[in-house]
């Protein structure tokens, strides 16, 4: 369960939230960003997360930023799901973010929130991927702004003082053609079994899932195996199969062997309507 007593913090910049991680972890406080806090109620009740103090990020105006320029869209970390829904500015991160939970759960789960967060689906952060989007991460020692692929590794790498700011696509990514599906065993609000997405860039596709693995992922040598044009539509659908990252999932959603014919089904259907093979 929760603690019965949580220090609440909410700093107005960032260097004030990393100062202040940096002194509650020293005094074991055991601290910890807050956006939406729909994860760590989650993972509190189970008894997974108990932070002895939070701090609330929503007050700080990066975070908070939902801006369109002539080069890049920006989202704060703080910003609810149901916002970029509703601004639609990447219709392919709407149709993703449309998708996790429901609608009431989605104006407290925050963009930070899902892509930061310990449930392995974290599914608003395969449009990044596919765009090669940037993220902006404060620390003690400044702020980096650095590609989100060269630091997702089954996960974002940050360090447990590393604040996630922002994260920015640039506006070429925002109108390519594109394709989502999420894919549910039973019923249209249950748990997903795997969701995918992809993307047309320069007339190669670009594909990223989420609950095939236990963590999100695109992958490069999957994606040269699939446009690789020499090849019937089916070798090139299962060279990609044979170079998935490991483990694949085998849960009480689905098997491993059930996971992986929906994949390849969905792989079809990627090069059908985005091909038209």
């Amino acid at each position: 369960m929760l603690p019965a007593f949580v220090e609440y913090y909410k700093p107005t910049t960032v260097s004030e939230a990393v100062q202040l991680f940096s002194e509650l972890k020293n005094t074991d406080k055991q601290p910890m960003y807050y956006s939406g806090g729909t994860e760590i109620l989650t993972l509190g009740r189970l008894n997974i997360d108990t932070p002895r103090s939070i701090i609330d990020i929503k007050e700080i105006p990066e975070c908070a930023l939902l801006e369109k320029t002539t080069e890049f869209l920006i989202i704060g970390a703080s910003i609810p799901l149901t916002a970029i829904e509703e601004d639609d500015s990447f219709p392919l991160l709407t149709n993703v973010s449309s998708e996790i939970a429901d609608r009431t759960a989605r104006n407290k789960i925050t963009i930070g929130g899902n892509i930061c967060g310990k449930i392995f689906y974290r599914e608003a952060i395969l449009p990044f991927l596919l765009a090669d989007s940037y993220i902006l991460i404060a620390n003690l020692h400044g702020i980096r702004h650095i590609p989100i692929n060269a630091v997702f590794n089954n996960g974002l790498m940050l360090e447990d003082d590393e604040l996630l700011v922002n994260i920015q696509t640039e506006s070429y990514f925002l109108t390519l053609p594109f394709i989502s599906k999420k894919i549910r065993k039973q019923w249209e609000t249950g748990y997903p079994l795997i969701t995918g997405a992809a993307m047309k860039v320069n007339g190669l596709l670009r594909m990223a899932f989420s609950g095939v693995c236990p963590f999100p992922f695109r992958s490069f040598a999957m994606e040269k195996e699939i446009n690789n044009a020499a090849l019937p539509v089916e070798s090139r659908i299962e060279n990609a199969l044979q170079i998935l990252p490991e483990p694949i999932l085998d849960d009480i959603e689905g098997s491993r062997e059930y996971r992986l014919f929906v994949l390849k089904n969905l792989l079809m259907d990627f090069l059908s309507e985005m091909e038209g093979v």
